[in-house]
C-alpha cells in the first residue's frame, strides 16, 4: 500500500511539475511578445521623433516653422494611434497567454480528478469481486 502510495505522489508530484514548466513557458513566451511589440513601437517612435528634430534643426524661416508646427500636430497623433494599436496586440497577446494558462490549468485539474478517480474505481471493482 505505502509503495502504491508513494507512486501515485510521484506521478503526481512529476505531472505538476511539468504543468508549471509549460505555465512557465507560456508566460515567458508571452512576456516575450508583449517586450518586442513595445520594443519596435518605441524604435518607431524614436526614429520619428529623430527625423522630426532634425527638420527641427534645419529650419531657417516663419514659413518652415509653420510647416514644422503643422508636421508636429501629425507626428503627436501618429504616436498616439500607434500607442494605441500596440496597446491593442498587447491586450490580444496577453488574452491569449491567459487562454493558454487556463487550458494547461483545467488540463491539469482534469489529470488530477481522473489520477484520483482510478485508485476510487479499483478499489469498488475489487469490492464487488469479493
Amino acid at each position: 500500500m505505502s509503495q502504491q502510495l508513494n507512486t501515485q505522489i510521484f506521478a503526481y508530484a512529476k505531472q505538476l511539475t511539468d504543468n508549471a514548466f509549460k505555465a512557465q513557458s507560456v508566460a515567458l513566451k508571452g512576456l516575450e511578445k508583449v517586450a518586442e511589440l513595445q520594443i519596435k513601437a518605441l524604435e518607431k517612435q524614436s526614429q520619428v521623433t529623430a527625423d522630426f528634430i532634425t527638420e527641427a534643426f534645419e529650419t531657417r524661416d516663419a514659413e518652415g516653422l509653420r510647416g514644422l508646427w503643422e508636421k508636429g500636430t501629425a507626428l503627436s497623433r501618429e504616436n498616439a494611434e500607434r500607442a494605441v494599436a500596440v496597446t491593442q496586440e498587447i491586450i490580444a497577446v496577453t488574452q491569449k497567454t491567459a487562454e493558454s494558462l487556463n487550458a494547461l490549468a483545467q488540463e491539469q485539474q482534469q489529470a488530477a480528478n481522473d489520477a484520483v478517480a482510478a485508485p476510487v474505481a479499483a478499489v469498488k471493482k475489487a469490492a464487488s469481486v469479493k
